[in-house]
This record gives C-alpha cells, structure tokens and sequence, in this order.
C-alpha cells in the first residue's frame, strides 16, 4: 500500500542498549565516550588521508558483526533500536489493557499491536483474511475493472500501473494537486529486471511469486508466475531510471482526463480515479510522461488472466506481513534474505511495532509499514522528547542558518541577483522540531483486537481520507510528512525542514557531548537539509516554493560544472566489486553531504567565544568531523549494498564520509593529509559548492 507521494529530499538515515542511554542522559555524561566520540572505535593506524572512515571507525568495524535480523549494522540503526524499546514498552502496557472496543489513541495502538502478536491465530485465518480482494479479482470482466480495483493501490493491497498521491503543486503552493507516476513493479528498481548481474534475483522472484500464486489458491502458479515476471519486466523496460525520475521540471506535466485519455489511449482513468476516491478530480500532474503511453500500451496488451494473477501475487505480497506464517516466511525469504542478505527474520514484537506504525519507515529499514504512525508518535513524544532537547535544537539549527546565510552571501560563483533570491529562499524556510503542532485525530478509525488486515484498511482508508479531504482548501503549512518517532529528517515542498524527534538521540545529538560533535553531527544534518534547498533539484524551487528557474544561465552553468566535477568523484567509487556509485542517482545527496559538513564547521566556529578547546589531543575541527564519521558509523551485507547502489540516491556509508571530507580544506589542515595519500586532492581539483 502506498499512501501519500510527497516531493521531498530526505537524509536517509539508518540507525548500547536503552537503558544505558537513560543512564547516560540521567548522569548528564555522552553517550559515546567522555565528551562524545567513542574513542576505542578509531583505528589510529589507518591514516585519515588513505581512509578516513576506517581511521574513524575501523576497530569497531573489525569488532562488530551484522546482526542475523539486520541487513546493515550501524550506530544509526541502534538509535532505532532504542526508540523500538521504548516503543516495544509503551505498546505492551496499552496492548495489557485493550477493552472490547477501542476508544482512546493509546487503546487503538494498543489493539493494533495485539491483533499484530496474535500470531496463532493469523494462522488459523490462512489466506482468508484478503478473501475479499481476490474473489474481487476473480470476477473482473476486463481491464476496465481491473483498473478500478488498481485506483484502491492507496486504500488496500491491489496493485497498479499508476501511482497516485497528493501534495502541494509545485506550480501553485497555495493549492494541492494530486500527482501520478509510473508504478508496477515488484522488484526494487527497474534495473533487477533489465540488468544481467541481477538474473539470480529475478528467478528467485519468480519463484517467490509462484509461491504466493499457491498459497491463494491461484491457477497454474508457476505459468502464472512467469507471465507476471514478464508482464513486469515489459514496464520496467518503458519504465524511466531514478536519475530520470530527479528532474523536477521534467516530473511536472498537468493532465486533464481528456487529456490523459489521449495520451494514453484505451486505459480507463475514468474507472481508476473513481476506485481511488478522486471521481472529482479533473488536473493529475503526471511525473514520467512519455513512459506513460508505453506502459498503458503494454497493459492494453496484456491478457486479462496475466493481469489478474499479478493482481492476486501482489495482494498476497502486500498482506504477507499480516497473514499467517507460510506468507510473511515467504515474503521474508525473497524481501529480506535474497534482496538484502538478511539471514533472520526480526522479532515479532518488533515487526509488531512496525505495524503499528513505529518503525524507521526510511533509509535502512526495510518494509516498514506507517499505519497508525501519526498517533504512535503521539504517544512516543508525550513520554520521550524532553522540551530541553527541543530548545537545544533551535539553537543549532539558528547558528546553522547564519552560516548558511553567510556562505551564500561569499560565493564566488553565484551572480548577486541570484544571491538576492537565495537568501529569500532561505528565510522562507520554516524549521519543525520533534513533533507537529496539531496532531491528527484517529477518532473515526475503527481498530479491532482481532482483526489486523481489517485494521490495516481501515487505517490505510483514513491516511488517504485525511489527504484526499483537503484537496480544494488551503495548504497546511504545518503539516508534516514524516512521523515523529522516525529516524531520518527531510527537506520538503513546503519550504520545511523537519526533525522528528527520533533522530534526536545520539550519535546525532547528545545534549552533553561537546559542541563540536554535535555540530559534526547533527549540525551536519541540518546544514544538509539546508543546502537541498538550493541543490540540483531545489534550486528550481523558488522563495514562494514553485517550479521556477530563478538562477541565470552563468549560475547554472557555474553549478553544474562543479557538480560534474564531484559526480566523477563519486562514480569512481566501488563499495563492493562491479558496483559503482550511480553519480547521477546520488547528486543530490552528495553535494548536500558536502555542503552540510562545511556549513557545520563554519556553524562551530561562529558559536565559539574564543579558540576552540583541545580534547584529549584533538583540535575542535578535528572533533567536528570525527563526529560526522561517527554518524555514518557502520557495515552493510554485500546483496544491501547492490541494492542500495542501484535504488537508493544516498551512496553508502563509507563514502559518506570519505567523499566530502576529502573536499573539504579544513580536513586537509586538520588532520595533516598530504600528497600521497590515498584520498588527497590538490586544491584545485576539490569541489567547491556551498
């Protein structure tokens, strides 16, 4: 199920137990080591100019191992671990006392969570649960219904061609629009199905799909199962690349239904947005426009049976994680183990929590499932956020913004009067901490103890309710499109940055570590987050948030040569043998990773009354990237890392910290990098953006 489609840049962050946290926090001393960097996890015979990353953190990258549940270890993934504790606490005390019919916030989680445990009783329902999907299938007449049942993608578990999504129009920011973009497929990226290195995936998703074809009961599985594996490959092959789908201007075509009916010729939008509850609608903003006529072509073409049994498999793949064992083993044996290297399936209190809502829904974790998060995090923020925290931010976040502001106003490449519209970009900017201002409401929503798919509906029903209700009224600049309990920050349509409360905890923020870690850290975010603003997609939003080329052509030209510049440092980087970073795929994130550390370092300085302390023999500089490399502390299975190279516009941890310190002049002087060493680059061949 896919719920809301929203234009945003996020950090992608992936996440000691929780109660030596709260013993940390309640003696007023760092999490990691005496003021914040953990020490005994730098490898001080590595210099930092051959791999500044393995000098940060190499002794506890030889010392840690992946955890069995886990594709990905890293000191981000145990922030998650944390709030999932506090988490797994707060809904066993709810699920304790659910009455017959859940009334309060905490009473419908709690059910939530408890229709999710009760795992003996899924499986006696078998696939009984998603019946009504399937005989829905069954009696599809043509592909006029099919398209109807494909409009419910955002209220239930059928699949589409075309997804559908809501959020501000980028044309006119004091309205919505609804968007539409290309979909139908099962595999990560298109490239699982078009690239030879992924054929052992492929089959193995197609036998994946003849199992799940078995288990509903479905004929001839394994014909079936192929037709469907081709079925998909046809629209991966029409489909557009992710570097394609990063051109905002190109992602942004307003249709009429006439209009949408001629561009793709036989294919009944006037079924589908009906089915997804938008009968009013006549203006989509279709995203990958000439893909489009391609894949309704194939569609059109397709026999109605092939399309019936891709139905029926992606149902089944959709509710595996709430049906009974042999489905959500199934899902975890191809999702988990085959696309990411997982050897054990998680916990069941913790799938649980992800159910509910609580999980990191970005980046690392995997399949997470949001359907009661706004109220989870309700819950989490009222016991877990302290209001120090929140003040403390706001801090860093306003020394952050001078700096940014400071080193817009000094470049040298940027003409004045584009200047002029930066900074005003820049003061538009509204900065939301921990949690929103006006929770939803789940008053309306039905969640029963002893019907979990049913729940799953329900909730799916009403998050598209809440975004499909406001359509014709004013934005809501309040709004947030990321759960307060979520791991990871944004940079969105609405002129927003968000930090949700669980990415407050340390490595990213640790109210008593030094300074300088925190900036390197957390601060590091924030100038991130900033810079997308005015990165290679951001800078074609303007001040007011609309699609808008307001740089001059010698600024955009200035920008794009540097970027070429730091586009072929990174595609020269292997993380794993025979796969390379996507340059073009991973821009974004990259330069937002440079101009973050040097928005942070300036932040530091500017926050100092003086020279900056030594610590322990480190200079305030050093402590400062040191903790930027302790934030991207971590290891990742081989399979995640293919994946996550082909699919993810973030490049891997270790290049993370490697690729933007080594363009970084303050590094070089920091930690004596000479010509020589492995990552040193003359000064006149590092990048200079922001």
């Amino acid at each position: 199920m896919s719920f809301n489609f929203t234009y945003s840049v996020c950090l992608a962050l992936a996440c000691l137990s929780a109660g030596s946290t709260a013993k940390a926090q309640e003696s007023n001393k760092p999490q990691y080591g005496s003021w914040g960097i953990d020490l005994t996890a730098m490898d001080s015979n590595v210099k930092p100019g051959n791999d500044f990353n393995r000098y940060a953190s190499g002794a506890w990258l030889a010392r840690t191992q992946i955890p069995s549940d886990q594709p990905i270890a890293s000191l981000r993934y145990l922030m998650s671990d944390i709030t999932e504790a506090r988490l797994h606490e707060l809904m066993e005390k709810a699920a304790a006392a659910v009455p017959a019919e859940p009334v309060t916030l905490e009473q419908k989680a709690g059910a939530f969570y408890k229709a999710f445990m009760d795992e003996a009783r899924l499986d006696t329902l078998g696939a009984a649960p998603i019946g009504p999907e399937l005989s829905a299938i069954r009696a599809a007449k043509d592909r006029q219904d099919i398209a109807e049942l494909m409009g419910r993608n955002n209220t239930d578990f059928y699949a589409t061609i075309f997804n559908l999504g809501t959020d501000v129009d980028l044309k006119d920011t004091s309205r919505y629009a609804v968007y539409a973009s290309q979909g139908g497929l099962g595999l990560p990226d298109r490239d699982y199905y078009l690239k030879p290195s992924f054929a052992s995936q492929k089959a193995a998703y197609q036998t994946y799909v003849a199992k799940l074809l078995t288990l509903v009961g479905w004929p001839e599985p394994e014909i079936n199962a192929a037709a469907v594996v081709a079925f998909e490959t046809q629209v991966a092959d029409a489909s557009w690349t992710r570097a394609q789908q990063r051109d905002v201007e190109g992602t942004y075509n307003p249709q009429t239904q006439s209009e949408l009916a001629a561009l793709t010729p036989g294919f009944a939008w006037q079924r589908f947005l009906p089915g997804a509850d938008l009968n009013g609608v006549d203006r989509l903003v279709v995203a990958e426009k000439s893909a489009f006529p391609r894949i309704a072509a194939i569609y059109q073409s397709t026999p109605l049976k092939v399309l019936q049994a891709w139905e029926a498999f992606t149902v089944a793949d959709n509710a595996a994680f709430y049906l009974a064992k042999p489905f959500s083993e199934a899902r975890f044996q191809f999702r988990d183990k085959v696309l990411s290297g997982q050897p054990e399936e998680q916990v069941r209190w913790k799938r649980a929590i992800r159910a509910v809502g609580g999980g990191d829904c970005t980046g690392d974790r995997v399949d997470c499932f949001g359907n009661m998060g706004f109220g989870l995090g309700q819950l989490y923020t009222a016991q877990y956020f302290p209001p120090a925290s929140k003040i403390k931010i706001e801090e860093l976040v306003t020394n952050v913004k001078a700096a940014m502001r400071a080193r817009l106003e000094r470049l040298d490449w940027m003409s004045p009067a584009t200047k002029v519209e930066a900074l005003k970009k820049l003061d538009t900017y509204q900065i939301k901490v921990g949690y929103p201002d006006h929770p939803r409401t789940y008053s309306t929503l039905v969640i029963r103890a002893d019907d979990l798919v049913g729940d799953v509906r329900r909730s799916g029903e009403a998050d598209w309710r809440f975004y499909t209700s406001r359509l014709h009224g004013p934005v809501d600049r309040t709004d947030w499109s990321m759960t307060p309990q979520t791991n990871d920050a944004y940079n969105g349509s609405l002129r927003d940055i968000v930090f949700p409360a669980g990415i407050l905890q340390p490595p990213l923020f640790d109210p008593a570590a030094d300074s300088a870690v925190n900036y390197g850290a957390i601060g590091a975010v924030i100038g991130h987050e900033l810079t997308h603003g005015f990165d290679d997609e951001g800078r074609k939003l303007d001040a007011a948030g609309q699609l808008r080329d307001w740089w001059s052509k010698a600024d955009a030209d200035a920008f794009e040569a540097r970027a070429k510049i730091l586009g072929t440092q990174y595609s020269s980087y292997e993380p794993v043998p025979g796969a390379h970073i996507n340059a073009d795929l991973t821009m974004g994130e990259n330069i937002a990773d440079l101009g973050g550390i040097n928005v942070a370092l300036e932040a530091y300085h500017r926050s100092l009354n003086g020279p900056a302390p030594v610590i322990d023999g480190f200079s305030g500089d050093q402590r400062v990237f040191l903790g930027w490399a302790q934030a991207w502390r971590g290891k990742a299975r081989e399979d995640y890392l293919r994946k996550q190279v082909i699919s993810d516009p973030h490049s891997p941890r270790a290049f993370r910290v490697i690729g933007p310190t080594r363009n970084v002049d303050a590094w070089y002087a920091a930690f004596g990098v000479k010509p020589g060493d492995s990552y040193y680059l003359p000064p006149d061949q590092r990048v200079r953006i922001w």
